[in-house]
């Protein structure tokens, strides 16, 4: 029988001017948080950035101090992975063919991650995506390093997605719908356009049954951070999305059976 622990590690307490402390120190999977790493600190552009070079992201609710985690295991979604169920391909399929259908990269940020904030989500009370939150992530998005993926039909954003970059390593987020399946059109279109420019994993932080269900696995944090290390070093795609993106989830599935 394994003995549980009596407390949980200490956390470190970040200034503004500290440096992270190893991700080696974020809370196991024994401990009330696991990937816990850290609290404090802040949420500038050149914070957010080191943290997410280092495979670590803030993660916390209003009224709680800035968390800082790093989870082993880490949930991603492999291009070359994702399971495009039948039902999903279907709806593609319409909304390809479908005038006034049509997929945008960047078009209007700042509204995707405010319905990201607001979505209700299963389990779940509140958001953490508070107003610091939106706030820290339009100013990435200002700098290049935040994209939206998002959903348009006759000329209404139903849908969508953010998630970071840095050259070629892509870190989602969150997504939103306000019609069925939307989220996931959006999220067809980052894995089309990730595999047209041969990007091998989009980052997803947490397993959750939603993803896990789509074709995202847990991976060991060292492997994780051996992926996003080259992929960082490598030339930032165009974010722009082309129709042509979608023959990929084609080649993918032709793999798969």
């Amino acid at each position: 029988m394994n003995k549980k622990k009596d407390s949980n590690p200490p956390i470190p307490w970040l200034n503004e001017s500290d440096t992270f402390p190893s991700i080696d120190h974020a809370w196991g999977v024994d401990t009330d948080a696991p990937g816990l790493l850290a609290a404090g600190g802040d949420l500038s552009a050149k914070r957010l950035i080191e943290a997410y070079r280092l495979g670590i992201f803030p993660w916390f609710s209003q009224g709680q101090p800035i968390l800082w985690w790093s989870t082993d295991p880490r949930m991603v979604l492999k291009p070359s992975q994702f399971k495009l169920h039948r039902s999903l391909r279907k709806t593609l399929q319409t909304f390809i063919q479908t005038k006034g259908c049509e997929i945008r990269i960047d078009h209007d940020f700042l509204t995707v991650i405010r319905n990201c904030s607001s979505s209700k989500r299963s389990g779940q009370r509140g958001t953490w995506i508070t107003p610091e939150m939106i706030q820290a992530y339009f100013t990435l998005h200002l700098q290049g390093h935040a994209h939206s993926v998002e959903t348009w039909i006759n000329g209404e954003m139903v849908g969508g997605l953010y998630c970071v970059s840095i050259g070629q390593a892509i870190y989602g987020e969150s997504m939103f719908s306000t019609v069925s399946n939307a989220s996931k059109i959006a999220l067809s279109a980052l894995v089309s356009f990730a595999k047209a420019h041969e990007i091998e994993l989009i980052d997803c932080q947490q397993e959750t049954e939603h993803l896990t269900s789509l074709g995202g696995s847990a991976i060991d944090r060292d492997s994780f951070l051996k992926s996003i290390s080259q992929a960082q070093r490598l030339p930032s795609p165009l974010w722009l999305f082309k129709t042509e993106y979608w023959s990929e989830l084609n080649l993918i599935q032709q793999r798969l059976l």
